[in-house]
């Protein structure tokens, strides 16, 4: 009898906390979700409860049209240094990385065979030059005696005839005549070969005098110095081995591509004036360096579908760096008074995009508009929002066409009624209710 009374005291006491726990929640869901009868709640857990919203009024202001993309620095001019001429490095005028000016001295190579070798030369020269005099007196000598015997064999062809000299004299004067004319001939062959030689001396002494020069090797370009590849006291090769490098930086190249569809743009633009571009790195504040675009690629890229595009910058504090990514901006014009709005505003819907604008009476309206270019955070309306209207930013999730809203109420964290901004003394979670009404 007693074992009967305390189990029916146990399920008399389980059965009471079932019914206050159904209890508990219906009344929940009752001031929540239902007709919020007993929500008091800040998210307006209520059917005419405002609902919590960030706004920002609709500005009109020039918005510039440009191209975002993506590009890398390449040097103005670059030059690879290699030894002219063979021999022994002996000497470096600068240190890796210094900037240098055209014509500075970069390194030298052992110059004592190639001066020795001038000095021959030279020595040739004065040699055959002398050869050249000697050969110019000859052929005077054998001029004035090739002349005395012609004369001599014609006097004696004429004594001949009267029968005063010989016949063996006369041939014998006329064979010296002869001989004579000769030697005027090989002298003045001599003479030619002389000045031959001499032309050929003068050529070898101007080569040598240019290999000489090469032993002093300077820059050709105005830039910054890269890696030396080959330190003093080792032998180089005449245009075998690369010494450094030296890339022009400034001015310098900023080269990135743009998709084919807007090369018609960029050339109308073009035509008109200067197109300006800005370049950056990521993580850079601002615009970054300015230039202006110089060169654009005379094909598309079949494989991409875009087409490459430079821009020259003058780079006077060498913030730009050869190889470099970064982000470059290209502006093609700037579009006057344009209505803008910020881009979190602009939602998607069944019948495209459209904007909560919010009325004088707190009431909003689902506005349907015409997006235009994006600029930073924000968006170009074509039509739809005049400059001045209010537009909703956040919260729209728990928005309909005559919502009431209360603006500036919660932070960011309770867009679509999700965060702590819906919880009230009855109420955790308000949003579906906003809905219901």
């Amino acid at each position: 009898m007693k074992a009967f009374t305390r189990s029916t005291l146990i399920l008399s006491t389980l059965a009471a906390l079932a019914l206050a726990g159904c209890s508990y929640f219906s009344g929940d869901a009752d001031s929540g979700g239902g007709g919020g009868k007993k929500g008091k709640g800040k998210g307006g857990g209520g059917a005419n409860a405002p609902v919590p919203v960030l706004v920002a009024t609709a500005v009109q202001k020039d918005v510039p049209i440009q191209i975002q993309a993506v590009g890398t620095v390449e040097a103005y001019d670059t030059i690879s240094v290699k030894s002219l001429v063979n021999g022994q490095l002996m000497e470096f005028f600068f240190k890796e990385g210094d900037y240098v000016h055209k014509g500075d001295k970069l390194f030298t190579i052992d110059s004592r065979t190639y001066e020795a070798q001038l000095k021959q030369a030279e020595a040739n020269l004065k040699r055959d030059q002398a050869l050249e005099l000697q050969s110019e007196s000859n052929l005077k000598r054998d001029e004035s005696n090739a002349n005395y015997a012609s004369a001599t064999a014609e006097r004696y062809a004429g004594l001949l005839k009267d029968g005063i000299v010989s016949k063996d004299q006369t041939e014998q004067l006329t064979s010296t005549a002869r001989a004579s004319a000769n030697a005027v001939g090989a002298d003045q062959a001599a003479i030619d070969s002389a000045k031959a030689q001499i032309l050929a001396d003068q050529a070898n002494i101007d080569n040598l005098k240019v290999q000489l020069s090469y032993c002093l090797q300077t820059a050709q370009i105005e830039g910054r110095t890269g890696n030396v590849s080959v330190k003093v006291g080792n032998i180089v090769a005449a245009n075998s081995q690369e010494v450094l490098t030296i890339n022009q930086v400034n001015p310098i190249y900023v080269t990135f591509s743009v998709p084919e569809a807007k090369l018609s743009d960029i050339r109308k633009y073009m035509a008109v004036s200067k197109l300006p571009v800005y370049a950056k790195p990521q993580d850079e504040p601002g615009q970054g360096e300015q230039g202006v675009v110089t060169f654009i690629d005379n094909s598309v890229d079949t494989t991409t579908g875009t087409i490459k595009i430079k821009g020259t910058f003058e780079n006077k504090d060498l913030k730009l760096w050869p190889g470099q990514f970064l982000n470059v901006t290209l502006r093609l014009t700037t579009m006057p008074n344009a209505v803008t709005v910020p881009n979190q505003a602009v939602q998607n819907g069944q019948d495209g995009q459209f904007i909560y604008v919010v009325g004088s009476d707190r009431k909003v309206e689902a506005r349907p508009v015409t997006v235009g270019e994006r600029v930073d955070q924000d968006l170009v309306i074509l039509k739809g929002i005049e400059s001045g209207e209010t537009v909703v930013t956040d919260g729209q999730l728990r928005l309909q066409p005559g919502s009431v809203v209360s603006i500036g109420e919660g932070g960011r964290g309770g867009r679509g009624g999700r965060g702590k901004q819906g919880q009230g003394d009855g109420a955790p979670d308000a949003g579906p209710g906003g809905r219901k009404g």
